[in-house]
């Protein structure tokens, strides 16, 4: 019922920027946290960014002061602004709704998009 679409993706040097969206549809709660995670080859899922429903933001340490995301709630649209993108940024960047609801709790995720920076 519920589909996340990640965009975005691509190869860029070393340096660049990338903007990556997700798009959210179906049966999401107002009252979400929305979140940006990363795989790299050989390593664990890990969290990139959350924003919550009224805007309060988290970071991973490696790319505080890179990278930006932001929310628009009238389409549930997440975007993540990647400044100064580096190697190690490199991943399958994945899209994550956490719907909170008063029976309960839903997460969603969307397929990926890969992002690969050159050196």
């Amino acid at each position: 019922q519920v589909q996340l679409v990640e965009s975005g993706g691509g190869l860029v040097q070393a340096g660049g920027s990338l903007r990556l969206s997700c798009a959210a549809s179906g049966s999401i709660s107002s009252l979400n946290l929305m979140a940006w995670y990363r795989q790299a080859p050989g390593k664990q899922r890990e969290m990139v960014a959350t924003i919550g429903s009224i805007g309060g933001t988290h970071y991973a340490d490696s790319v505080k002061g890179r990278f930006t995301i932001s929310r628009e709630n009238a389409n549930n649209t997440v975007y993540l602004q990647m400044n100064s993108l580096k190697p190690e940024d490199t991943a399958v960047y994945y899209c994550n709704v956490h719907s909170l609801s008063f029976s309960g709790a839903m997460d969603y995720w969307g397929k990926g998009t890969l992002v690969t920076v050159s050196s």
